[in-house]
């Protein structure tokens, strides 16, 4: 991929206050990463799978926290959001007090570089954060490599790993987390048509660390 300024970490802090700032103005919660269908999509899986309701759920690169919100609705007690901007966790807190939900856990942390605290979750989701890494200006092959070794610290073995991505197709993600990790199922994603070739916009994969 070309770098990108999509991943740096100045964009990000810049980006959320500014969100932060129209939440305060307007109570905007701002932009769902891939649409509302994403967060359905994985909270369908956890349901039909019949995951425990009480099951350590860590959400990498929360952002605004919606997806917190929605997983919490849907009766999981024990779920995390973490953010290396400060200004992302500060608009999900605002999100998670005005939607009366304090059971939200929410920190600063950068993935790359977890506190040891950060471990045994039963699932880890990701909605774009690996998206982001991937157009690191500075070293993006290196810090995929730190990502799934990260990754390999805070998920219990036998946890499962939902990642979406616009970015990658099932094969190449297949090729990322194949140390460690292997596929489960993938999830069905919006498709599109162009020159008869049928393809899809977002891949959606559940992994299950070895």
């Amino acid at each position: 991929f070309s770098p990108s300024v999509l991943g740096t970490r100045e964009h990000w802090d810049a980006a959320y206050e500014r969100e932060l700032q129209t939440f305060q103005d307007i109570g905007d919660t701002g932009e769902i990463w891939f649409g509302e269908e994403s967060m359905v999509r994985i909270i369908r899986w956890l349901e039909k799978h019949k995951v425990p309701l009480d099951s350590s759920v860590l959400d990498i690169g929360t952002g605004n926290g919606v997806l917190l919100v929605e997983l919490a609705k849907s009766g999981y007690m024990n779920i995390t959001g973490i953010d290396y901007s400060p200004s992302a966790i500060q608009l999900s807190e605002k999100v998670r007090e005005k939607e009366g939900m304090s059971n939200i856990k929410l920190k600063v942390e950068d993935f790359l570089a977890p506190s040891a605290e950060l471990s045994g979750f039963d699932i880890c989701i990701d909605k774009g954060t690996f998206d982001a890494i991937s157009l690191d200006p500075s070293d993006a092959v290196g810090k995929r490599k730190l990502y799934v070794g990260s990754l390999c610290r805070v998920l219990k073995p036998e946890g499962f790993f939902l990642i979406t991505s616009c970015n990658w197709t099932k094969e190449e993600l297949l090729n990322e987390f194949r140390e460690g990790f292997e596929i489960l199922e993938e999830l069905p994603t919006p498709k599109f048509c162009f020159g008869g070739r049928i393809g899809n916009s977002v891949t959606a994969l559940v992994f299950q660390r070895k």
